[in-house]
C-alpha cells in the first residue's frame, strides 16, 4: 500500500473515532420528579395509576432504571406534607414532576417556574392560576383535567333516578384541598337541587372525627345521600368513608370509578388510570424537546358509571333496569 493511501486509511479512521466513540456512550440518565397529593405509598389505587403511567412510559422507551428514574414523593392528603415535599422536588435536578391533585400542582409551581410540570386530577387549571388558557397553557405547567363544571348536576340527576323518593342530599368536601373553597362544586349542586326537589347541604371536613359527625348527620333522617367530592384529603380517606356509609347504610355516589371498585354504591366520573397513561405521552414528548407551554390542556374524554351490584343488594337497593342498562360496569 503506498504511504499516501496509508496516511488517507488512517486519517479516516481516526475522524470516526470520535463519532463511534459517542454512538457507543450510555444515553443522558432522565429524571422525573411525582407527587401524589392525595394518598400515601402503597395505597392500591395510585399503585394501578402509577403502573399504568409506567408501562405507557416504557411504551415509549423511557424504563425506570435504564434512561429513567423516578422519584417519588407523597402528601397522604395533608397539605403542610404536601408543601414540604413539593419544596424537595423543586430543589432537585429534574427533567419533569408530574403532580396529581390541585394542592400538590400549586405547590410545585410556587416553588419553581423552570421546571416543566404535567398535572393529572385536578379542575379548572385556568382559573387556579396554573395556566393562561386550555389551548395555550403559557407557562411551565400543563396536563389533564378530570371534571366539568356541570358534573355536580348530573350526580344529582342520577342519584334521583337511583332513588325517587331522595329528598336531602349531603355534599362532603374539604375547603383546604379542594378548589375555590369546595364552591367549584357546591354552587351548581345547591343550584340544581331545587329541580330534582331535594334540599342540599354542603359539610366542611377537616380530620376524621368531622367526617364520621357530618355522615352520622346525614343518617339521622331517612331518604338521603351521599356525595363526596373530588380533593386531596377526602382521597386519601376514601376506604374509611366507605366503610362508614355502610356501617351507616346510606346510599352515596362517589366521583371516580375506583371508589365503587372498592365497595361504593355507585360512581360516575373518569378512570384515573387513563390520565397517568395519557400524562405519561407528555412526559415523552417533553424529554425529547417539546414546552409545556406549547402542549394544550386536556379535559376528560369520558365518563364512566359503575354500579356495584353487591353494595345495593346490601343497602335494600334495586337499581332501575334503564340506570343498570347504562352501566359502564357492573360489579356482582
Amino acid at each position: 500500500m503506498r504511504r499516501r493511501e496509508l496516511l488517507t486509511l488512517f486519517g479516516s479512521a481516526a475522524a470516526a473515532w470520535p463519532v463511534a466513540a459517542r454512538a457507543q456512550q450510555p444515553e443522558r440518565l432522565r429524571r422525573i420528579g411525582i407527587l401524589v397529593g392525595s394518598y400515601e405509598s402503597g395505597d392500591a389505587n395510585a399503585s394501578t395509576e402509577l403502573n399504568v403511567f409506567k408501562e405507557a412510559l416504557a411504551a415509549a422507551g423511557w424504563r425506570e432504571g435504564s434512561n429513567l428514574r423516578i422519584e417519588y414523593r407523597w402528601g397522604g392528603g395533608i397539605l403542610a406534607r404536601i408543601r414540604a415535599e413539593a419544596d424537595e422536588l423543586a430543589k432537585s435536578d429534574l427533567d419533569v414532576i408530574v403532580t396529581r391533585s390541585s394542592p400538590a400542582t400549586a405547590a410545585v409551581l410556587q416553588k419553581t417556574s423552570a421546571t416543566p410540570v404535567i398535572f393529572v386530577q385536578l379542575v379548572d387549571p385556568v382559573g387556579q392560576g396554573f395556566v393562561k388558557s386550555f389551548a395555550n397553557p403559557g407557562t411551565n405547567a400543563t396536563g389533564f383535567t378530570n371534571l366539568e363544571e356541570t358534573l355536580p348536576t348530573k350526580w344529582l340527576s342520577i342519584l334521583k333516578e337511583m332513588l325517587p323518593g331522595l329528598d336531602h342530599v349531603t355534599m362532603l368536601y374539604n375547603p383546604e384541598t379542594t378548589v375555590d373553597a369546595g364552591q367549584f362544586y357546591i354552587r351548581p349542586f345547591e343550584s340544581a337541587a331545587g329541580s330534582f326537589n331535594v334540599s342540599a347541604r354542603a359539610a366542611p371536613v377537616r380530620n376524621s372525627q368531622e367526617i364520621e359527625a357530618a355522615i352520622v348527620e346525614l343518617a339521622r333522617k331517612p331518604n338521603g345521600a351521599l356525595i363526596p367530592v373530588p380533593g386531596s384529603f377526602l382521597a386519601s380517606r376514601h376506604h374509611e368513608i366507605i366503610q362508614l356509609v355502610a356501617t351507616h347504610r346510606l346510599p352515596a355516589l362517589y366521583p371516580f370509578t375506583y371508589w365503587a371498585r372498592g365497595g361504593g354504591l355507585m360512581s360516575y366520573g373518569i378512570d384515573t388510570s387513563d390520565l397517568f397513561k395519557r400524562a405519561a405521552s407528555y412526559v415523552d414528548r417533553i424529554l425529547r424537546g417539546a414546552r409545556p407551554g406549547d402542549l394544550p390542556v386536556q379535559a376528560p374524554t369520558k365518563f364512566e358509571m359503575v354500579l356495584n351490584l353487591k353494595t345495593a343488594r346490601t343497602l335494600g337497593i334495586t337499581i332501575p333496569p334503564m340506570l343498570l342498562a347504562r352501566a359502564d360496569e357492573v360489579i356482582e
